[in-house]
């Protein structure tokens, strides 16, 4: 059973911050392996790539075969049904058309002295998509890692996806057709990363890591970052929902399994002002989880992380929701947009009881990529931002810089920069003659 926790009960403040440090995730210690893996393929290239690869994931390559082939996609895509590709094909439309509305623009002014300023944004030359294989094998992490990238102009797209006992999800190389990948390699785990970051023989290194990945693949992207950047290190996945009691307790139900069915380590919670609701959601996942498919996972995750919490009005909600800043926000109330317009921590908001999460996952349009571990706080989704860079630039005039150029010198003296200093008052003697 999930925590029952009452606002107008004594120790609910108690209760409420270990529900909010509770550790969710299973970290094992793996950063000394992967430690090892990394400064084995900064070594040995490709030979330990390969070498991993028939370890863990039980199949013998070559240089020659790291790289998935146009025939092999083309092959493996034909084996997509007309529903599932006509799925993926809307998917990648709306995520496109969102997304290139994010598109930043280039500036520049003159100011009062003189002194013409600006930036300009450009986009990383190279990315790449760390793409999960297996059971968790998600086309539609393709679309939102992928599409953004080559939104913002990125010139070359490569994933890595490891394909167990050699067996490829057709969907996923259809996702990074429809995305305009350009690269696709057959590979996994923790030496993925490093091949991406460092490069080895066959595969060129990028510039940016994005996507997600387990324990192995987190530890290498936290190794790598500052010789590449990353998107973010996600944690488990979860969802809030703030509902009134005039919805469907069984919409809010399937709303909070849909997050638990990810990991045995995902949370869902649900806030409600009507206690009797929120027993009945409590009713309605039980029984969900007697016919679920993943039952064994949501069920752990609803039992050992998920929380019903009753409070006395919304404006308590917002409150409690700020402190959680989720991942995941659904706002199942009479007026969704007027109290979405209370929160300022969340990763994504789904404003009413028609806007399940789940279409926020495959086809809304926003990104399925966000902060976890109340790291909203802080933090945003995947977006076209995550793949350019902002240069800045200057250019004085005679004039600008006889208006400011002392000033300058002023502070590097202070600063005790002599060069620095005299950078600027040559310059300003041969203008004063």
């Amino acid at each position: 059973m999930p925590q029952f926790l009452d606002h107008a009960d004594p120790d609910f403040e108690t209760r409420f911050t270990a529900l909010l440090t509770a550790k969710r995730e299973d970290s094992p210690d793996v950063d000394a392996t992967v430690a090892d893996i990394i400064a084995d393929v900064r070594a040995r290239g490709d030979a330990a790539v390969i070498a991993l690869t028939q370890k863990f994931d039980r199949i013998t390559l070559t240089p020659d075969t790291l790289r998935i082939s146009a025939d092999e996609v083309a092959q493996a895509i034909e084996e997509v049904s007309a529903e599932d590709r006509a799925a993926l094909e809307l998917a990648a439309d709306r995520i496109r058309a969102y997304h290139a509305r994010q598109m930043p623009e280039d500036a520049q002014w003159t100011d009062a002295a003189g002194a013409t300023l600006g930036w300009r944004w450009t986009p990383v030359s190279a990315a790449g998509l760390y793409v999960p294989g297996g059971l968790a094998s998600y086309p539609s992490s393709v679309l939102m890692n992928a599409i953004p990238a080559k939104v913002a102009g990125v010139g070359r797209l490569a994933i890595t996806v490891p394909t167990p006992d050699g067996v490829i999800n057709p969907l996923v190389l259809l996702a990074a057709q429809l995305a305009g990948v350009d690269e696709i390699y057959r590979i996994g785990g923790a030496q993925a990363v490093a091949a991406l970051a460092y490069g080895t023989d066959t595969i060129a290194p990028v510039d940016k890591i994005t996507g997600p990945g387990n324990a192995f693949v987190a530890a290498a992207k936290r190794r790598v970052f500052g010789k590449v950047g990353i998107d973010m290190i996600a944690g488990p996945s979860e969802i809030l929902v703030i509902a009134d009691g005039d919805n469907d307790p069984d919409w809010i139900a399937l709303d909070l399994l849909s997050q638990a069915e990810h990991d045995e380590s995902a949370q869902s919670l649900l806030i409600t002002t009507d206690a009797d609701f929120g027993r009945a959601v409590a009713d309605a996942v039980n029984t969900r989880l007697e016919t679920l498919e993943r039952r064994a996972i949501a069920g752990a995750s609803w039992r050992d992380f998920g929380a019903i919490l009753t409070v006395p009005d919304l404006d308590t909600a917002v409150a409690l929701s700020d402190r959680i800043a989720p991942e995941h926000l659904e706002l199942c109330v009479a007026d969704p947009v007027a109290l979405s317009d209370k929160i300022t921590h969340a990763g994504a908001i789904f404003l009413g009881q028609w806007t399940p999460e789940a279409i926020g996952d495959y086809i809304g349009g926003p990104n399925h990529v966000l902060p976890t571990a109340r790291s909203a706080r802080f933090s945003s989704g995947l977006s076209v931002m995550d793949f350019v860079k902002r240069t800045t630039l200057a250019q004085m005039t005679p004039d600008a810089l006889r208006a400011i150029g002392p000033g300058a010198a002023r502070l590097a003296a202070s600063e005790s920069l002599e060069a620095h200093g005299l950078s600027v008052t040559a310059r300003l003697r041969k203008l004063n003659g």
